[in-house]
């Protein structure tokens, strides 16, 4: 064993010699010298399986083994449930010999184990950030107790709070904390995949970035092996062939298949085991998303995990974190990501065994799914990954958290809510007019209330209304939903937005049912088994693409290349989408825009805030424009020389206020709380995270247009 190992407890030496370890991993030996022997904080990047948790737990539990039996010591934040659950068991291994106490606090842990652990705090308690406000909310006057001696806060999978309102959110209770513990506790973060380090540094210590350490493991040894094939929808459907040819690739393996919504999880889990029943099997793919019900999933889980037969999980993001569900030999992905983070993320779910290899098989559907696959795919190749960001000006997680301090303290003065906010990590950076508009907002609309005498503001009638809904705790939007149930049995949910009638069928958690009752008042549908169904309509749509992913779709494109990796079928349709590109010489740094009797349709191919602000920008010069599709490609009225609206833009002195007059209803910025903000900040949070005055204009005058007639 190498020198990091004798820095350890002796307890632990002990456990690792029983676990019979020959070594650590590479990451490993680079973050247990850095938490035992210094006070830094801490960021692990590196990739899946290459043994993270241990790597931040073995020097925590090292330094708090003597008095971490007897307060809380760790905070251990995970973005999931499922998440805390399967660390849970693999922690209490770990602590076997330690004698730390390991807890649970999320809303699927009974009270009676919340109480015992409030009646005794010691060792890690694992928690969401829901539930930590929960605590502030519900527990207010145990926190002085629970996080008086806290020395460490471990953020498990880091990178899925940044740029998010959630992210907001766990940094605004993060420094709330502090203001309750002794000493600040250490913060560990952890994560397979993540950039912008300097961001990262600023977000996990705003006062001293410059005491946070990066330990970042490049590359891996595993070997990564990739395909792709194209196979053309029949009109909005899937073809049987693409269900075919996976079935063959997963039917003798232990699989992950990703789709980009619950709608596809649905279809092809069905697809699939009609195929499988063909080979005598009853049940070989189960499907694994967020509209499924807790038990099921957790049912998929296990059998995953267990199982010595070949069985496959079709899934939406709901397995792209590090859930364990067993030795996965191959990884499915139906049409392309729109994140590189995202595909990194799915594909580190195989070849987790040491010395496996990874295994990924591409499908794509459609003719920009293809091409999208190919630039991400290259991307990955050379070791991009979006860089973390800042989810901008974040009104309303503070309406949410004025709430929610008020609550805390029982009211507050004004200046006291404007130190506490302005002192507060997540909305220092706010300007201190703005924090004052939204709280005279909030005393207008009785979200707050000023006590007569003391001047005290506290929480108001309307307030109160919304903090009851158990949908508060959390920042994030969750569609209304019907309640599916079968006979007791609750099977997962549908939106509201879906129409439910007796006699419909229907696809959920990948079988089929018929609908014989639905209980309006109670949001209740009632389903017996069907043999056939059609796939629900989920809400959600596309993410934003970031300029780079849509840069190198355009380089693709440009080229003649041909790429080893692909089908017969998926190699016609690239030359048919370069054909145009190849035949008049387009370059990189040009973009075509083509003429046709009645439109000028111009192909940006940038990130998706530049083309939005792009589209908007010719609205404003008088071009009505339609069709913005995901690489930008805008469709505009051919009612003035487009050339000439080209220099006129770019010539232009572009405030945000000008373009908001030409943001189409759909087109808004919303969120959970914009709808209780002012106007003004509504409108201030929508041009900090959908436009790009400045990129679209970089954009422009580095790109040179060509027009092209489209005979």
């Amino acid at each position: 064993m190498s020198s990091s190992f004798y820095l350890l407890s002796k307890n632990l030496q002990k456990k690792i010699w029983d676990m019979k370890w020959e070594s650590f991993t590479p990451i490993q030996e680079k973050a247990i010298p850095v938490i035992i022997q210094t006070d830094r904080d801490v960021i692990i990047s590196s990739g899946t399986a290459s043994g993270k948790t241990e790597a931040a737990f073995l020097p925590i539990l090292t330094l708090i083994e003597q008095d971490g039996k007897e307060s809380l010591s760790v905070l251990y934040i995970s973005p999931l449930k499922a998440l805390i659950n399967n660390q849970f068991e693999r922690m209490e291994k770990l602590l076997e010999h330690c004698g730390i106490a390991i807890h649970r606090w999320h809303g699927d842990v009974g009270q009676s184990k919340k109480k015992k652990f409030l009646k005794a705090p010691g060792g890690i308690l694992q928690i969401t950030p829901e539930s930590i406000e929960s605590l502030f909310l519900n527990r207010t006057e145990m926190l002085k107790t629970l996080m008086k001696r806290l020395r460490f806060i471990v953020i498990d999978e880091i990178h899925s709070f940044m740029g998010t309102a959630r992210g907001v959110q766990l940094q605004s209770l993060i420094s709330r904390i502090l203001s309750y513990s002794e000493s600040r506790p250490r913060i560990v973060g952890l994560s397979a995949t993540i950039d912008n380090f300097d961001f990262i540094r600023k977000w996990v210590n705003p006062e001293h970035p410059e005491n946070v350490e990066v330990l970042k493991q490049d590359g891996s040894d595993k070997e990564l092996f990739y395909s792709l094939m194209h196979f053309p929808k029949n009109g909005w459907k899937n073809p049987i062939e693409l269900y075919e040819d996976m079935r063959d690739l997963t039917k003798e393996h232990h699989a992950i298949v990703f789709c980009n919504s619950r709608t596809e999880v649905e279809e092809a889990t069905v697809m699939l085991n009609r195929l499988a029943l063909k080979d005598g099997i009853q049940e070989q793919y189960y499907a694994h998303h967020s509209s499924i019900n807790k038990a099921e999933r957790e049912h998929v889980e296990k059998e995953m995990a267990t199982s010595t037969t070949p069985k496959t999980v079709v899934a939406t993001s709901s397995l792209e974190l590090g859930i364990d569900i067993g030795k996965i030999d191959l990884v499915v992905q139906l049409d392309s990501t729109y994140t590189v983070s995202s595909l990194k993320q799915r594909l580190g779910r195989s070849g987790r065994k040491r010395g496996a290899d990874q295994y990924l098989q591409l499908y794509t559907t459609y003719k920009d799914s293809l091409l999208q696959a190919l630039a991400v795919m290259d991307l990955h190749l050379e070791n991009w990954v979006e860089p973390a960001e800042g989810y901008r000006v974040p009104y309303d997680v503070l309406f949410h958290q004025i709430l929610s301090m008020s609550h805390e303290n029982n009211g507050m003065t004004y200046d006291a809510l404007i130190r506490t906010i302005m002192e507060n990590a997540a909305f220092r950076e706010l300007n201190s007019d703005r924090v004052d508009l939204l709280i005279r907002h909030m005393l207008e609309k009785e979200h707050l209330e000023k006590i007569k005498g003391s001047g005290e503001l506290i929480v108001g009638l309307e307030g109160e209304r919304i903090m009851r809904s158990k949908e508060f705790y959390s920042v994030f939007q969750t569609p209304e939903e019907w309640e599916v149930l079968y006979d007791v049995r609750k099977i997962g949910t549908l939106d509201r937005t879906y129409i439910v009638e007796p006699g419909n069928n229907v696809i959920l958690a990948g079988k089929l049912w018929k609908v014989f009752e639905v209980d309006e008042r109670r949001n209740k549908v009632y389903v017996k088994p069907a043999t056939d169904g059609k796939p629900p309509k989920f809400s959600g749509g596309p993410q934003k693409l970031h300029p780079r992913i849509a840069e190198k779709a355009h380089e693709i494109l440009c080229a003649n290349n041909d790429f080893s990796y692909i089908n017969e079928t998926a190699a016609q349709v690239l030359d048919e989408l370069r054909h145009p590109y190849n035949f008049h010489s387009v370059s990189p740094d040009q973009r075509i825009i083509w003429e046709s009797r009645e439109t000028f349709v111009i192909e940006l191919f940038s990130g998706t805030r530049i083309n939005q602000t792009i589209a908007w920008m010719f609205r404003a010069c008088g071009l009505n424009t339609s069709r913005l599709d995901g690489f930008g490609r805008v469709s505009v009225s051919k009612t003035r020389p487009i050339m000439e609206v080209l220099e006129e833009i770019k010539a232009s002195k572009w405030k945000e206020t000008g373009l908001l007059p030409f943001v189409m209803e759909g087109e808004w910025f919303t969120s959970k709380f914009t709808p209780y903000l002012p106007e003004e900040l509504k409108w201030e949070m929508h041009w900090e995270n959908e436009m790009e005055i400045q990129g679209a204009l970089e954009f422009l005058n580095t790109k040179e247009f060509v027009l092209i007639r489209n005979e």
